[in-house]
């Protein structure tokens, strides 16, 4: 009897089906793979099942008895976890104090601290999550973080533990980590609902492949009866260029020249600590490193958004150091943000609206402060057709979108400027294998017509699909630089985490330690 069912299951929002009639089963001790494309409906099934969206139509069963489940608590009284890709964490609390939060210890409306440390030590062991139960959780690597979230369910009593895109921020020693968590859990008796769109993963990890497209179960599989190639062409429903081979190209002029930079995060320390480099037409330069290691203030910089405290950058030999944003769009930068919610859209506006920011005052769009909608109209349906921004009409706004379209506006919107340099941070986060694809074509495109990239990534497999450079940024500074065919996923993973020291000179050992990563 499976621990999980869903039959029929049907969630429709305005205009679009989420959800269609999808059945889906979950064993005892079972890890499925929940794969898809962004949109394809992976995640709102999941969200009904933890209660957080209500089911249209269908039902579901726990451990053979129906069910309806009308809020996460409901979820969880009913042994149902969930691990958000965004952490739920409080950050200046502690690890204990986020885990029992909502279910603590005590009488009389006073917390047992000492009780509650003891049952986090004791399913930290049980389970083989070490992790400091005083540590606070604003002290705590990302990875370290997760083992928190995780161990919350655990504390809770989950027996079903589902975990949206938990990989995105992890480094290669960290996912090898976390999947050896995951079959200890199953191991133990728990089952586990792993949704992601990385191939690779799916195969390291599931016992059970369920493939979802267009909100509906498109077909399931087993890792032993399939490949990557084969898993790609079932979610996207055509055959898809998983690495794209790239052209021998020369490098040209000196584009990009950062000398000596020092920036200050928001928090008033060094996020940059004396960076230097330099990025020449023709070439990818890829910045590898763990989230918050200084990546997203040295592109601040860059771009203008973030004012340094000493050192030069350069365009083409001009000093742009205290340029605006809007001076630095001038002179050819062009900034495809890491965020595309926060930097990248204006959700409210229309896809027109949004593929013109940043030019609403130039010729031909503009006279005379006046924006000239025929010409905005006609720019904007050009670029829908020549970047496959699937949508109806330039009028649907950016909130309407999905994830990989809302990113193909705002790599229409910066390449269309024609650049001297592009910038892209974490360019296809978040996308499924059709739109990475597309975005990693536009790159390589940049790169053929002779203009300079900086991309700074997340992802290993992208970083060493596109670079011809790799630099790897550890507390603020370039650690190490490779030529793209010199490096490998481990070898990057092992100077991220700081595996050798901080000079540029530093070698790594023949073999990295098993299983290093962040806070170990």
């Amino acid at each position: 009897m499976p621990v999980l069912e869903l039959r029929d299951v049907t969630k429709v929002f305005p205009g679009v089906v989420a959800n269609d009639k999808v059945s889906f089963t979950l064993e005892e001790r079972e890890i499925v793979a929940l794969l898809g494309e962004n949109g394809a409906g992976k995640s709102t099934l999941m969200n009904i099942v933890y209660g957080l969206l209500s089911a249209d139509h269908g039902e579901i069963l726990v451990d053979g008895e129906p069910v309806k489940i009308r809020s996460s608590r409901q979820a969880i009284d009913l042994g149902i976890g969930m691990v958000h890709q965004h952490f739920m964490l409080i950050e200046p609390l502690t690890v204990t104090e986020n885990i029992v939060l909502g279910r603590e210890p005590g009488r009389f409306g006073v917390i047992d601290i000492g009780t509650a440390r003891k049952r986090v030590a004791e399913i930290s062991e049980r389970y083989g999550l070490r992790i400091d139960p005083d540590a606070r959780i604003s002290d705590l690597e990302v990875g370290l973080q997760q083992r928190v979230e995780i161990l919350k369910a655990l504390y809770q009593g989950a027996r079903v533990l589902i975990l949206d895109e938990p990989t995105a921020v992890l480094t290669p020693q960290e996912v090898r980590e976390l999947f050896a968590v995951v079959r200890s859990l199953v191991d133990e008796g728990l089952s586990v609902v792993f949704i992601t769109h990385k191939l690779e993963e799916v195969m390291a990890v599931a016992d059970r492949i369920v493939v979802m497209r267009d909100g509906a179960v498109v077909g399931q599989t087993r890792p032993s009866e399939t490949d990557e190639v084969g898993l790609a062409r079932m979610m996207v429903g055509r055959d898809v260029v998983l690495r794209i081979d790239k052209k021998p190209v020369a490098c040209g002029e000196t584009v990009l020249e950062v000398r000596e930079l020092v920036v200050k995060s928001d928090r008033g320390l060094d996020a940059v600590g004396g960076v230097s480099f330099q990025v020449c037409g023709g070439e990818v330069v890829a910045v590898a490193g763990v989230g918050g290691n200084g990546q997203t203030e040295l592109v601040e910089a860059i771009v203008g958004l973030r004012k340094p405290v000493s050192g030069s950058i350069a365009l083409k030999g001009n000093d742009i150091t205290h340029a605006s944003a809007r001076s630095s769009i001038e002179v050819g930068v062009s900034h495809v943000p890491e965020d595309r919610h926060r930097r990248g859209l204006i959700l409210q506006f229309n896809i027109a609206e949004n593929l013109l920011l940043g030019d609403h005052r130039v010729a031909p769009y503009a006279r005379h402060g006046v924006i000239k909608l025929r010409e905005v109209i006609s720019m904007a349906r050009k670029r829908i057709e020549d970047y496959d921004i699937r949508t109806p009409s330039e009028k649907v706004l950016g909130s309407s979108l999905s994830g990989g379209n809302q990113q193909k506006v705002v790599i229409a919107r910066e390449l269309g400027r024609n650049p001297e340099l592009l910038v892209a941070a974490q360019p296809t986060r978040g996308l499924d294998v059709g739109a990475i694809e597309f975005v990693h074509r536009q790159v390589l495109a940049e790169r053929e017509a002779g203009k300079a990239v900086l991309l700074i990534s997340l992802e290993l497999e992208e970083v060493l699909s596109l670079a011809d450079r790799i630099l790897v940024m550890y507390e603020g500074r370039i650690v190490k630089e490779f030529a793209a065919d010199e490096a490998d996923a481990e070898t990057l993973g092992f100077y991220m985490t700081g595996g050798g020291g901080t000079k540029l000179e530093a070698t790594p050992p023949e073999a990295s330690p098993a299983g290093a990563g962040v806070g170990e």
